[in-house]
């Protein structure tokens, strides 16, 4: 067996372990992140669903845009099909299925591997906790205010500002004015109100605007901005378009509302220059910048080391499976990080036989999606924004918000055709539309739609606007992750996940669904349908929770020298609130947590600010 020793050893380089590793590499740290996935857009992996590649990389020169141009096509099905796309949790190898977890209920758990992981399909959306969450919730250790630094670290980094508002942003807008809200200003959130989205997203070029308003009606344009196939072809359509918008003419966000599909945006563009800020364009190029980061993937991490005995147990590496060539080896560090995310954080815990204390992978919080689209009449749309369409297509996916704390929080949220026709219409929990009473809903209809009605809906997918649900659902014990005894596969028994809403969970949902519904209305929808989603487990949370597993430096009571720094780490679901910004900021609150207790201190903290 190959063994090798680092500082740090860090299991997984999704959203927040680079984060992590940045930070601890700036601090002089040396840091080996395994990654169970492939790495995209690498010039050690050229082929990475077909062939090995590289072992590992510290250079951020191996970055090519060239080829994520390449390996992101834009193509819903060829990048986010769950069995067979590129973005999937499963292995890099395209010819062997996904990864499998158990789960008992009616539930979608939406999650990838790779390096990047889940921000590679996440719509960058960087909201920061809602302040009563943190401060009026008993869940928390820490106050709003320990986070705050490392929210404007992050904000001034990626960076992050408020989304540019498009036709689908300004009918939103209009109805939540004459719903009686007001205007959220800045980033700490304590009432309700509306605002633009804090997204990752680079604002769009202004020469973007002055090339639409110049460009001849009768120009063909690429419904992706212009991008093209080596071929010439428009990957959203197949047919020949002209090639534009593309780096360095262009550069920022292109409005072309490829985020789910990996954010390939804007083509021709360096890694570090893609509009969408996920953490493998953002955050693992500054951790390479270090000089003291290896990553690599490819490794799915099956067993953290251990020695002493109980009562006094201290993690000393990991152990790992080369997902290729089915080798294990190992790595040995002086601290160990786990950041491999609510669902295989606790698996890997719970695998390699650590203590339980009664909370590991327990208080499991989800946010309780649901969906609210409304439908509009072309004349009305016209009095309202200009324009007889709201054209989801277009603009960032989430654009614009309405934050409810203490509730939940209600979303613009537009997919591409497709998962629009699955997430929206065909995904509903219960009886199809046609047998559901909504005599006394503020909604036209609720359920599930199939054949003509789907047809018939998607057919107005132009004028349709799509609102997402987040509601605030709590920790509880009894939702959570634990491993199947009756189901195994290479890397030792898969995650077991059992989540099942609480009647306050419920109650909040149905309140939020109203108000989006109102919403709607007064933006001047003529017809609303609720979709009452089954749980879809996209933004989890709290499954190793701060202060019930770990203590307030996210170091775990029971294993000296093991740190938790993904999203289970999240004491709550942050109010509603999308989790990524949080997740990410805890995480470099806890790298200088790891500095400070085994390797010196923090000579240059991250300053302090309000």
């Amino acid at each position: 067996m190959r063994e090798r020793t680092t500082d740090v050893v860090v299991v997984g380089a999704g959203g927040d372990g680079p984060a992590l590793a940045w930070r601890l590499g700036q601090l002089g740290v040396d840091v080996t992140v395994l990654e169970a996935g492939p790495f995209y857009g690498n010039e050690r992996w050229e082929a990475p669903n077909d062939a090995p590649g590289g072992e590992s990389t510290t250079d951020p020169s191996d970055l090519s845009g060239e080829l994520l141009d390449e390996q992101f096509t834009s193509r819903e099905g060829d990048m986010n099909d769950p069995v067979s796309g590129k973005l999937r949790w499963g292995p890099a190898d395209s010819d062997r299925p996904p990864w499998q977890r158990t789960v008992p209920q009616q539930a979608l758990i939406s999650q990838l591997s790779g390096v990047g992981g889940t921000t590679q399909h996440y719509y960058a959306n960087h909201p920061r906790a809602f302040v009563p969450s943190i401060d009026e919730q008993p869940h928390w250790p820490i106050d709003y205010a320990d986070l705050v630094p490392y929210y404007q670290h992050l904000e001034d980094a990626h960076p992050i500002e408020p989304a540019p508002t498009t036709p689908k942003g300004e009918a939103f807008f209009e109805g939540a004015r004459r719903a009686g809200y007001d205007l959220n200003d800045g980033y700490n959130v304590t009432d309700a109100g509306y605002r633009p989205f804090p997204n990752a997203i680079t604002q769009p070029d202004e020469r973007l605007r002055r090339d639409a308003e110049e460009t001849e009606e009768d120009e063909p344009v690429a419904q992706d901005g212009g991008t093209t196939d080596p071929d010439g072809s428009d990957p959203a359509t197949g047919g020949r378009v002209n090639e534009q918008y593309r780096y360095p003419d262009f550069e920022g966000d292109t409005l072309a509302m490829h985020e789910h599909q990996g954010g390939p945006q804007p083509r021709g563009a360096p890694v570090r220059e893609r509009a969408k800020r996920a953490s493998n364009v953002s955050l693992v190029p500054r951790a390479l910048d270090t000089g003291n980061v290896e990553i690599r993937p490819n490794a799915f991490a099956t067993e953290v080391l251990t020695e002493g005995g109980p009562g006094s147990v201290e993690a000393t590496g990991v152990e790992f499976r080369d997902t290729w060539a089915g080798t294990t080896e190992r790595v040995y560090a002086d601290t160990v990080v786990l950041a491999a995310g609510c669902v295989e954080t606790p698996r890997l815990w719970l695998n390699s036989g650590l203590p339980d204390n009664g909370w590991v992978g327990r208080g499991l919080t989800t946010h309780w999606f649901d969906f609210v689209a409304g439908t509009f009449d072309p004349e009305t749309l016209e009095d309202r924004i200009g324009q007889p369409a709201v054209e989801p297509h277009q603009g960032q996916a989430a654009g614009s918000r309405l934050d409810v704390p203490g509730t939940g929080g209600i979303a613009v949220n537009t997919f591409a055709p497709g998962i629009t026709a699955m997430a929206m219409y065909a995904a509903g929990q219960g009886d199809f539309h046609f047998d559901r009473d909504t005599a006394g809903e503020p909604w036209d209809s609720a359920g599930r739609l199939a054949g003509r009605d789907l047809k018939e809906q998607m057919a107005d997918y132009r004028r349709t606007l799509t609102l997402i649900c987040h509601t605030d659902d709590r920790p509880r014990q009894e939702n959570g992750v634990s491993v199947d005894p009756a189901t195994e596969d290479e890397h030792g028994p898969v995650a077991l996940v059992e989540w099942e809403p609480h009647p306050e969970d419920d109650a909040r949902r149905d309140e939020l669904a109203r108000r989006a519904t109102e919403v709607l209305r007064e933006a001047g929808a003529d017809h609303v349908h609720r979709a009452d989603a089954a749980p879809i487990l996209l933004h989890l949370q709290s499954s190793m929770a701060m202060g019930k597993v770990v203590d307030e430096g996210c170091e775990a009571y029971d294993v000296d020298r093991l740190f938790v720094a993904d999203h289970s780490a999240l004491a709550n679901g942050v109010g509603g609130a999308n989790p990524t910004h949080t997740g990410q900021a805890l995480a470099l609150r806890t790298a200088e947590a790891v500095a400070d207790r085994y390797f010196g201190g923090v000579d240059d903290p991250i300053p302090e600010g309000s």
